[in-house]
């Protein structure tokens, strides 16, 4: 990456642009599986450009995620893809790929901002589990992984003995939603689920109501996913208490 001065730049700015890049092709060692230990590619040159593209991608994805508050994977690849002109779907990154550029882009770029705002999603969705407990909620998604933009979604899943029990919960608070399906995966099985969307305390919540007995069950959102992480409410409160201990500590040193 080539990165001058100018009046406009910040040192400071292209120094760790600079830094982010060299990482970029470093990770791509450990994340590509077409990778030998010395960083030569099994496939030769052709291979040797594809890898290229693909790290190109999930730099240019994770950008798109961190910039532009998109929280979805597949479609930040294809935007991703269509600037970078890439027509090879074999150069696609995995997921796992571009998330370990998320995670480097923000800690460069938004290491106060981003940890800021995944504190504060994570109260709010720990107040609105709690006001939901009787549902068995758990806390999922970007809001979880500490990955959301800001335009995320707190997504949350709940375990009740019917969606209408849900459904008299918010008509009695007077809280209105809208509703549509959608489906979960566990294993080769689909799961229709209820999802009620929602504004809590000013963010945008997204209720998934799954059968009773689906509780026990690993999720994915698609048949060849990743199985879905969650958390209770233990688990978001602590947390919580360790996003505020982060932040007071940054408040000292500042």
């Amino acid at each position: 990456m080539h990165c001058e001065r100018s009046r406009t730049t910040e040192a400071g700015d292209c120094t760790r642009a600079l830094r982010y890049h060299r990482a970029a092709k470093s990770r791509l060692r450990f994340t590509d599986p077409t990778y030998r230990s010395n960083g030569k590619s099994l496939m030769g040159r052709n291979s040797a450009r594809q890898n290229g593209m693909r790290a190109q991608i999930a730099s240019a994805a994770a950008r798109i995620m961190a910039e532009e508050g998109v929280d979805d994977f597949a479609r930040a690849k294809r935007k991703a893809a269509r600037r970078l002109g890439a027509s090879d779907t074999e150069a696609l990154p995995a997921n796992g790929e571009i998330e370990a550029e998320l995670r480097a882009y923000r800690a460069l770029y938004q290491a106060d901002e981003h940890p800021e705002r995944i504190g504060g999603l994570r109260r709010i969705a720990l107040q609105a589990m709690r006001a939901l407990e009787r549902f068995h909620p758990y806390l999922t998604g970007p809001v979880l992984t500490g990955l959301a933009g800001p335009y995320a979604d707190i997504d949350l899943q709940l375990f009740p003995e019917s969606t209408k029990e849900v459904e008299l919960f918010l008509l009695d608070r007077n809280i209105e939603y809208t509703a549509s399906e959608a489906r979960r995966f566990a294993g080769d099985r689909a799961h229709a689920v209820a999802v009620l969307s929602l504004d809590w305390e000013g963010a945008p919540l997204r209720l998934s109501v799954f059968d009773p007995r689906d509780e026990r069950l690993a999720m994915k959102s698609s048949q060849a996913g990743r199985v879905m992480a969650r958390a209770g409410i233990a688990e978001v409160g602590a947390l919580v208490g360790i996003d505020s201990s982060a932040a007071k500590h940054g408040a000292k040193q500042a």
